[in-house]
This record gives structure tokens, C-alpha cells and sequence, in this order.
């Protein structure tokens, strides 16, 4: 994308890939946005956007036809949109998980998020899931992890359910970290990198069909100075999108100071 400093100053950390991409992935966690407020974030930050989550069930509180405004317009900047998993998981709850995925196409949507964050569902259910879900032109991306700080599941178990996940058709697994990023998953109670529990499951995995969620910068930079720029990331907060981007490209000193090491 040209701009100001184009031909002046390179981004410290190079190989940035650029859109459409399949790594580096940026989902955004979207609480409410309004159509202007979607529109505006789009217009500056599409070039840096790749998913926006609808998070909190606050799918099920759009009036329909906004919803369906909504869809389209994040479509037409080659930008994805989808349900959090929460919504899938209140679905299969009721026995309405077909009813689900055919009301997720009529009004726009070409993605479904399949967790059992919540909700305990066995390996088959989830596997008939994620199957039943591509037959009816779905794309799927899975969450591993539970959102309650007391029930963490072991790393070694996580790891075999993505890729469990992977081989019967999701296209990235997220790893819960919720929208605080504390005493979640890989992560702390202060939002620090629990290094034996991040290692236990980032080697048994491949790290190009992760989507790691982390909300807080320190997360972000360390991700980035293990993985790469390339690294996928997800519920970064709508303000943070260009933050973000200038993380993955070393123009801010917790990334250049690796960069030139």
C-alpha cells in the first residue's frame, strides 16, 4: 500500500504478507460497532483486518435488516465477519444447530465459529459439527480452551483437539484467551506468557493454522518476536488494529529491538 514514507524508511521486521493472506491473520473483537463506526474502521484499516468476531451473542441483538447492512459492508472490503462460538454453543443447546448454520447463510454470513468454551460437547458431536457445517458451504474456524479460569483444560489435550479440529475440515483454530487475556489459556493472571503451557502446545501444533488470541500489546510483542510478523492474532480491540500493524512491522520498540538483534 503506498504512502508517505514509501522509498524513505522499510519496516524493520520485513516479510509482512499482504492481503488476501492465509498468515498473519488479524481478528478484530467486536462488542457493538454501529454500520458508521464499522464503516469509518474499515476505510482506514481494511489493508490490516482479516476477521471481525461479533463477540457476547451480540449477534442475536442487531435488528436483522442491520445485521444483514452490516455483513455486506465488511464484505466488500475483502474483510470476514462471523458469530463468536458462545452463539454456536446456546445453538446446539436447544437442538438447533442446523437451524443455525441455515440462518447464518440466509443472512449473509460464510463463516461459523465452533467451541465448546461453555459448553461440554463430546469429539463427535463437535466433529459432526464442523462437518455438517462445511456441507452447507460454511467455512469453519474452532476455539480449543475453556473460558472459566478454574477448568483449564491440560495443553497436550488442546493440541490433539485442533488438530482433530483441522483434519476434519476447520480452517484455523483459535486458543481461548478470552477479551481480558488474564489467567486464560497460555497466559497468566496478570496476562503474562506461561512459557511450559504456551510450549506444550505451540510444538505440537502448526503454528500457521493458530489464530492466538491476545488482546494486550505484551501478548502481541512476544508473539511476534517468536513467530514472526506473520504470526495470526485475534480479539484485538478496534482501536488497536494499526497499533497492531505497526507491531508486526518493527515500528515500535518492543518489535525493533528484536528486529535488530
Amino acid at each position: 500500500m503506498n504512502n508517505t514514507w514509501e522509498g524513505i524508511l522499510s519496516p524493520p521486521l520485513p516479510g509482512r504478507k499482504q492481503k488476501p493472506r492465509t498468515t498473519g491473520i488479524t481478528m478484530l473483537i467486536d462488542k457493538g460497532l454501529t454500520i458508521r463506526e464499522t464503516g469509518d474502521l474499515l476505510s482506514l484499516n481494511d489493508p490490516y483486518l482479516d476477521f471481525i468476531k461479533l463477540t457476547f451473542g451480540t449477534a442475536a441483538l442487531y435488528p436483522k435488516a442491520v445485521l444483514i447492512e452490516k455483513i455486506k459492508l465488511v464484505k466488500s472490503f475483502g474483510v470476514f465477519i462471523y458469530p463468536g462460538g458462545t452463539f454456536f454453543e446456546l445453538a446446539l443447546s436447544q437442538g438447533k444447530r442446523t437451524a443455525y448454520f441455515q440462518s447464518l447463510i440466509e443472512v449473509g454470513f460464510d463463516w461459523v465459529e465452533i467451541s465448546d468454551g461453555t459448553l461440554d460437547i463430546s469429539g463427535a458431536e463437535r466433529t459432526l459439527a464442523i462437518q455438517e457445517a462445511n456441507k452447507l458451504g460454511l467455512h469453519v474456524i474452532t476455539e480449543v480452551g475453556k473460558k472459566d479460569a478454574a477448568n483449564q483444560p491440560n495443553e497436550d489435550l488442546l493440541a490433539e483437539l485442533a488438530r482433530r479440529d483441522l483434519q476434519e475440515g476447520a480452517e484455523w483454530v483459535i486458543m481461548e484467551g478470552r477479551e481480558s487475556g488474564k489467567g486464560i489459556g497460555i497466559y497468566d493472571n496478570q496476562g503474562g506468557l506461561v512459557l511450559d503451557k504456551f510450549n506444550r502446545f505451540s510444538n505440537r501444533i502448526e503454528p500457521e493454522k493458530i489464530i492466538w488470541e491476545a488482546p494486550l500489546k505484551g501478548q502481541q510483542a512476544v508473539l511476534i518476536n517468536h513467530f514472526g510478523p506473520n504470526v495470526n492474532l485475534g480479539n484485538i480491540p478496534p482501536s488497536e488494529i494499526m497499533a497492531l500493524e505497526a507491531l508486526r512491522l518493527g515500528y515500535r520498540s518492543d518489535t525493533w529491538k528484536k528486529s535488530n538483534k
